[in-house]
C-alpha cells in the first residue's frame, strides 16, 4: 500500500474523481506534449453523465494554460477498464494529430492509464486489518503509521489538519447560494447558530453534523478541502475531529495520531476495494469516510486498536449499498447531508465499540470485500451517472 498522503489530498472541490482526477490528468498530458496548439478531450461514462455538475470541463480547460480545448461528451459510452474514463489528444498548428492518450479518474483525485489503482510506492508490507492488529498486538495503529511511513509525515498532517480546520471555519462563515441549477442556498451558518441557542446537551450531540455540513458546502462551492478519501465525502472526518477538539481536549498531537489512524483504515478500503463513486457506489466515499471517522475517533476516546477496529467495520458495514445518485450531478443533494449524518454514525459507532467488549462475528476485512462486490453488483444507474434513484 502507498503513503496515507494520497488518501488526504488538499485540494479544490466539488470532486476528487470529477474534477481533481481530470485536472490532474490534463497536467500530465500537457506536460508530454508542451509545442500543442489545440486539444480535444472526450470524457466517457460517468465522467461525462454528471461531468457538467462536477465542473469537469472547466477543471480541464483551466489546466491546459488557454489553448483552445473542445470537450466531447460521451455519457452512453463507458469503457471497459472503468466508468471513469477521458482520452486526450494534441494538434499541432497544422492540424495533424501529435498524441492521443487515454487516462482514468478512479476516485480520491488518483489517475491510472490503465483503469486499475496503481500504487506509487510501496510503503506498508502489510494490507489487511488482521495482519496489522496480529503485528501491533497492544500497540496503537497510528504507531504502524509511524513505523512505515516518512519522519515528516507528521508535518505532514498537521498541514492536513489546518486545512480541515479552515474548511470547516470557511463553511461557517459563508452565507450564499451553491452554484450549479438547483440553486441552494447554503445551511451551516443558520444552523450553527441556531444549534448555538440549544441547551448543553443538544449543542454536544448536533455540533458534529454542522461542522459536516460546513465543510461539505465549501466543497460544493468549489472552495479548498481535504479529501478524506474524496471530496464528496469530506466532511465526515473534519467534523468528528473538531468535535473532539472542541468538546474533548485541545491535543493537537492526539489528532494527529487519530488522522493516521484514519488514514491507515481509508488506505486499506481503497488498497483491497475502492473509494470511487463511480466503480462502487456511494459506500465507498461516505462508507468509507464513515469507518475512517469511526475508529480515529475510537482512538480518541481510548479504545485499543481491536475497539478501533470494530468502529470502523461498523462504519463501513451500515453503509453497504448505498448509491451515488447526486441530482443534476451536482455534490449537493443528497451528499452533503449524507456527511452530516454519516458524522453522528461515526460517533456513535465508536461509542458502541467502546462500551462493548470487541468481540464481533464480521470484521472489517470482511466488510471491505463485501463491499467491493456489492459495488460491482450495483447497477450502473447507481453509480454517479445521475440516471437512477433520487437524482430522477
Amino acid at each position: 500500500m502507498e503513503s496515507i498522503r494520497h488518501i488526504f489530498k488538499i485540494g479544490r472541490g466539488p470532486s476528487s474523481s470529477h474534477t481533481m482526477g481530470p485536472a490532474k490528468a490534463a497536467r500530465l498530458f500537457q506536460e508530454l506534449t508542451p509545442e500543442a496548439c489545440r486539444y480535444e478531450v472526450t470524457l466517457f461514462g460517468s465522467l461525462a453523465a454528471t461531468g457538467k455538475g462536477h465542473m469537469t470541463d472547466v477543471a480541464i480547460v483551466d489546466e491546459l494554460s488557454g489553448i483552445p480545448t473542445e470537450i466531447v461528451w460521451e455519457p452512453e459510452k463507458f469503457l471497459p477498464e472503468h466508468p471513469n474514463g477521458m482520452e486526450f489528444a494534441a494538434f499541432d498548428e497544422l492540424g495533424a494529430e501529435m498524441l492521443r492518450k487515454r487516462y482514468f479518474s478512479v476516485g480520491g483525485g488518483d489517475i491510472s492509464e490503465t483503469g486499475k489503482r496503481e500504487d506509487d510506492v510501496s510503503v506498508y508490507s502489510l494490507s489487511t486489518m488482521n495482519d496489522i492488529l496480529a503485528y501491533v498486538g497492544n500497540r496503537k495503529l497510528w504507531e504502524y503509521v509511524a513505523e512505515c511511513e516518512n519522519a515528516d509525515i507528521w508535518d505532514y498532517l498537521d498541514t492536513v489538519w489546518t486545512a480541515m480546520r479552515q474548511s470547516i471555519a470557511g463553511g461557517l462563515e459563508h452565507e450564499s447560494t451553491l452554484p450549479g441549477s438547483l440553486q441552494l442556498p447554503r445551511k451551516a451558518s443558520t444552523m450553527y447558530s441556531r444549534v448555538q441557542a440549544m441547551n448543553a446537551s443538544l449543542q454536544h450531540r448536533y455540533s458534529t453534523p454542522v461542522y459536516a455540513f460546513a465543510v461539505a458546502e465549501e466543497n460544493a462551492s468549489g472552495q479548498t478541502i481535504v479529501t478524506a478519501p474524496t471530496c464528496g465525502s469530506c466532511g465526515v472526518l473534519p467534523a468528528v475531529l473538531y468535535t473532539y477538539y472542541q468538546q474533548y481536549e485541545h491535543n493537537d498531537k492526539k489528532i494527529l495520531h487519530a488522522l493516521a489512524t484514519a488514514g491507515l483504515i481509508g488506505n486499506l478500503i481503497k488498497y483491497n476495494a475502492s473509494i470511487s463513486g463511480a466503480e462502487v457506489g456511494c459506500q465507498g466515499e461516505v462508507g468509507s469516510a464513515c469507518a475512517m471517522a469511526a475508529g480515529a475517533f475510537c482512538q480518541l476516546m481510548g479504545g485499543s486498536s481491536y475497539q478501533v477496529e470494530y468502529a470502523a467495520e461498523m462504519g463501513l458495514e451500515h453503509h453497504l449499498g448505498l448509491t451515488c445518485d447526486p441530482i443534476c450531478g451536482l455534490v449537493q443533494v443528497p451528499c452533503i447531508e449524507r456527511n452530516a449524518f454519516a458524522s453522528i454514525r461515526a460517533m456513535d459507532a465508536a461509542v458502541f465499540a467502546l462500551i462493548s467488549d470487541g468481540k464481533h462475528l464480521v470484521s472489517f476485512d470482511h466488510v471491505v470485500r463485501v463491499m467491493k462486490a456489492t459495488g460491482h453488483d450495483l447497477p450502473s444507474l447507481y453509480k454517479e451517472t445521475s440516471q437512477g434513484g433520487l437524482a430522477l
